[in-house]
């Protein structure tokens, strides 16, 4: 490799390098400023701090950006036209990365709570029937429930003997753990509690109402499966149909590869299955 090249792979490194770091940047200003105006998500502060989310997205960000760019250089690529937006989609990703983890993290958190409201309600009905009262039956119920339902009760129970209402400790636990089911169930508890009603009878309503939903939740799934499947299956298909074809006459595919014209027509077709998808994804995800 002689001077000239390696001069030119230092400058597009250097560059590409200069321009991730300054967007990634400006990124994580920006972050941190909007961070500090506001409270930010209560599901995400079990996992992480702000902060530390922030700084983890700055990281990756310019992880994956400086690391496009020393693989480009390493094979020889010095189209601006390829490298900078391949550099800046890999800073991009490597932005949303930690992001899209921690929420997922948090939808299954969410999503474990939820399969535990009927086991909840269930057992809130069995103490009260037995004689406790409503404290004596969330705490009995506690121990018996795994997390994160155990957790957030704990944190109902120590509200509640630090001085705190019941129905505002379990309002602050809908809070934090937004759900249909359990709405109604704070709801129709302080309400009971207010009005001097049954909360047995109440609580053996719920039972078999959450239970019913429950059901029509499932068929529902069962029956828009096939939509999804078909999103999914639309979206792999120009892929496999791409590897095929490259296997068959690598020749003819090649250019797709290697000049502009082919990179241009890979990023239409990506931003048109993208489009497909949502919309697909979004017709057949019902919310009940």
């Amino acid at each position: 490799m002689d001077i000239k090249n390696l001069l030119n792979y230092a400058l597009v490194f250097g560059a590409v390098t200069l321009g991730v770091f300054l967007v990634v940047s400006t990124l994580y200003k920006v972050s941190m400023e909007r961070q500090e105006n506001k409270s930010g998500d209560e599901g995400l502060k079990h996992f992480v701090t702000m902060s530390r989310l922030v700084t983890l997205r700055f990281f990756w960000a310019l992880l994956l950006g400086v690391g496009l760019a020393v693989i480009l250089i390493l094979a020889g690529v010095l189209n601006p036209f390829i490298y900078l937006p391949l550099g800046g989609a890999a800073a991009f990703f490597g932005w949303m990365v930690p992001l899209v983890y921690f929420r997922w993290k948090v939808a299954r958190r969410k999503e474990l709570f939820e399969e535990r409201i009927l086991d909840f309600t269930m057992g809130l009905a069995s103490g009260m029937r037995s004689g406790l009262g409503l404290p004596q039956a969330l705490e009995a119920t506690s121990r018996r429930m795994g997390d994160p339902m155990q957790e957030e009760l704990q944190t109902v129970l120590r509200e509640y003997r630090f001085g705190m209402e019941l129905g505002d400790a379990l309002q602050r636990l809908n809070d934090r753990m937004p759900s249909e089911d359990m709405n109604l169930l704070v709801t129709t508890i302080k309400l009971t509690s207010k009005t001097g009603g049954s909360l047995v009878e109440v609580m053996d309503k719920m039972v078999e109402m959450i239970r019913s939903r429950r059901e029509f939740q499932e068929r529902l799934k069962n029956m828009t499966a096939q939509g999804k499947f078909e999103a999914i299956a639309m979206s792999l298909a120009p892929v496999a149909a791409f590897i095929l074809l490259y296997i068959i006459d690598p020749a003819l595919m090649r250019p797709m590869l290697t000049t502009r014209m082919g990179w241009c027509g890979i990023g239409l077709v990506v931003i048109m299955v993208s489009c497909g998808y949502y919309f697909i994804k979004k017709i057949v995800t019902i919310e009940v």
